[in-house]
């Protein structure tokens, strides 16, 4: 309900009403006043749009528009964000020094939907190979892809033979990122789907806006090549909100 129609209805509470009789004659009365108000409203909004007039949209209260101001905002031309991300970890990717390879693994025994996914991931990422865990520890992974060149892991978990975690870790110094993974939808359930193509993607990065969130953007934008080919086609979206993170390919 909008503040207009709060601030037309007295404030009554009725939860301090003892008598369970009055208390339900109370709520009913409120409830009608409530509709009237209403409806007195959608006839003023009819009447105003049948005589040309501007008519006010609302806008819906989101955790995104109602969100508190975060100090950990920044902007993209912050110096001291600038003169961070020239020397962190990320640096020799962002200045073509290394190129990335990556390595997709999973947990011990994988199941069907485990191993489609993990396959989804390397149609996704061009660089990459998979390579089934066995009984290998992430320290002994760690170890053993770093002297192979490779620049970033992704281990996948899973739960009742379905997978429902990732972690990514960025090869030597990290950092590593954990997510949870929910609602996945795989190629072949994509109706009218196109073939993927070899082409290196273009990749889009929404509402990373606070310093862990350019951390995490930097570690996606980590995974791919730079210099996409606009020609192909092809476009991997991250998009960050409500904390959520949705992944468009």
């Amino acid at each position: 309900m909008s503040d207009e129609l709060l601030t037309c209805i007295p404030a009554r509470n009725i939860s301090e009403i003892k008598n369970k009789q009055k208390r339900l004659e109370e709520y009913l009365k409120l409830k009608k006043e409530k509709q009237k108000l209403k409806k007195e409203k959608k006839k003023k909004i009819r009447k105003a749009i049948a005589a040309g007039e501007d008519v006010p949209k609302q806008v819906p209260r989101t955790l995104e528009n109602t969100r508190e101001p975060d100090e950990t905002m920044v902007e993209i031309d912050d110096q001291e964000v600038i003169l961070d991300q020239n020397i962190d970890e990320f640096a020799s990717h962002n200045n073509r020094e290394v190129p990335p390879k990556v390595l997709i693994t999973c947990s011990e025994n994988p199941h069907t939907w485990t191993i489609r996914f993990c396959r989804e991931l390397k149609l996704l990422i061009q660089d990459s190979i998979f390579l089934y865990r066995k009984h290998a520890s992430i320290k002994k992974l760690v170890k053993e892809a770093s002297s192979r060149g490779f620049t970033n892991i992704v281990v996948v978990t899973e739960d009742r033979r379905h997978p429902t975690g990732m972690l990514v870790i960025h090869l030597p110094e990290g950092p590593t990122a954990f997510f949870r993974i929910s609602n996945v939808k795989y190629c072949k359930k994509i109706k009218h789907r196109a073939e993927c193509t070899s082409h290196r993607p273009e990749i889009i990065l929404n509402n990373f806006r606070t310093r862990l969130g350019l951390t995490i953007g930097r570690l996606f934008s980590s995974l791919f090549q730079h210099d996409p080919e606009f020609h192909g086609r092809r476009v991997v979206t991250f998009h960050n909100q409500r904390d959520y993170i949705f992944v468009r390919h």
